[in-house]
């Protein structure tokens, strides 16, 4: 389906991987990496496991100083392959159990509550709004809804929200950006400290064996090495990715001028269904993944030689201006089992802020886009009520 926007200026056109990619990453990068835009082939890839290893997807996009190497070795900090960088009959094991606590069903479940605690946020934020402050909605919404749905929905206990959202960051930043040396040592830093707290919450977790994830996935023989990695990517890849993709759908909302359709009683929600799809195929907040080839082959006229590393398109390029949201969030046995839950989170959030906030509008001031290898999200969503909509 077209999208009536798809070929206008638009504030999704700041993402810096929405367009080419080698002309967005750096040399180093485009030296290691091959980016594959052709949607149909990165479909052949994602399809072609026994070819194309994800056992890259954790890797970190430029090696590491071995002083940063260092500072994780001390936490023995390790992230053997389990779910989103395994393959095999082991990952359909973990992803089997996994995508239970993230069925259909599940997912319906939490809208209530996604809305109540919109309502609660909100209330707050019209309360400082008439008092004339300037808010970040990614700060004051956006990071604060995906976080608690995740622990409700896995039964997982997350650190203190600043803790997570600054570990999360980091790690981001650590694995798929690419920091010079000081940079490193002190993104390793935060991400020893995000492992050691792991440590200590999987080992709580698996040890109350209830019904949670971990406690349930340890039982079918999963090791705690295996389940801390899993937590780290859920909370970093998660958790995280979901609140990048809240933060972009409210900035595009606000500064495309959409704000009163998304407010608007009867159609809001069909708004912002349409609005979150365009951001999913034109700037999604993962718009890329990466695979390495195990094998040589030949896809379409492309030649691919085994060890080579490559970078694959899922949003934006060809996807975005055909509309087509259909690699967003993956495709194939690696597809990501969360597709559903952020995609009701991200429009059930649009909608009911919008509606609970209807005069809300964008700050004037500047927003750059942050971006890694995989990633990106408005720095902040700044906003504010116009000066009549203020009181004393």
């Amino acid at each position: 389906m077209n999208c009536p926007y798809a070929a206008t200026a638009s504030a999704l056109d700041q993402a810096p991987l929405a367009g080419d990619l080698p002309a967005a990453y750096p040399a180093a990068i485009n030296r290691r990496y091959r980016s594959i835009e052709d949607p149909a082939t990165v479909r052949a890839i994602l399809a072609r496991p026994e070819h194309f290893s994800p056992a890259n997807a954790l890797a970190t996009a430029v090696p590491l100083a071995p002083a940063a190497l260092r500072i994780l070795s001390r936490v023995k900090f390790a992230l053997p392959e389990v779910l989103a960088s395994a393959s095999g009959p082991e990952h359909l094991a973990v992803r089997r159990i996994t995508a239970g606590f993230f069925s259909p069903a599940k997912v319906r479940a939490q809208r209530e509550q996604v809305r109540a605690r919109v309502r609660e946020i909100c209330a707050g934020l019209d309360t400082r709004l008439r008092r004339g402050e300037v808010l970040d909605l990614g700060t004051e919404l956006a990071a604060v809804v995906p976080v608690e749905i995740m622990a409700r929905m896995t039964g997982f206990p997350v650190p203190p929200r600043s803790s997570l959202k600054a570990w999360s960051q980091d790690s981001l930043e650590l694995f798929w950006g690419w920091p010079d040396e000081p940079r490193q040592l002190e993104l390793a830093r935060s991400a020893a400290q995000y492992y050691a707290w792991l440590d200590g919450a999987v080992h709580e977790a698996v040890q109350r064996d209830d019904e949670n994830l971990f406690a349930q996935l340890r039982r079918t023989g999963i090791g705690e090495r295996q389940l801390r990695s899993l937590a780290y990517f859920l909370g970093i890849a998660g958790q995280e990715t979901t609140s990048m993709l809240i933060s972009t759908a409210l900035h595009a909302g606000l500064r495309d001028h959409r704000w009163s359709a998304l407010a608007h009683r009867d159609t809001g929600m069909a708004a912002a269904r349409q609005l979150v799809g365009e951001v999913l195929s034109r700037a999604s907040s993962v718009p890329t993944w990466r695979r390495i080839a195990t094998s040589s082959i030949r896809l379409g006229d492309q030649e691919f030689q085994a060890g080579d590393e490559l970078v694959l398109r899922l949003s934006g390029g060809e996807l975005g201006t055909a509309a087509d949201a259909s690699l967003a969030f993956g495709h194939g046995i690696h597809r990501c089992l969360g597709a559903g839950l952020a995609r009701m989170e991200a429009e059930l959030v649009l909608a009911e802020t919008a509606r609970l906030l209807p005069t809300l509008v964008a700050d004037p001031k500047a927003v750059r886009f942050g971006y890694s290898l995989s990633f990106q999200a408005p720095d902040a969503v700044f906003c504010r009520y116009p000066n009549e909509s203020r009181h004393p």
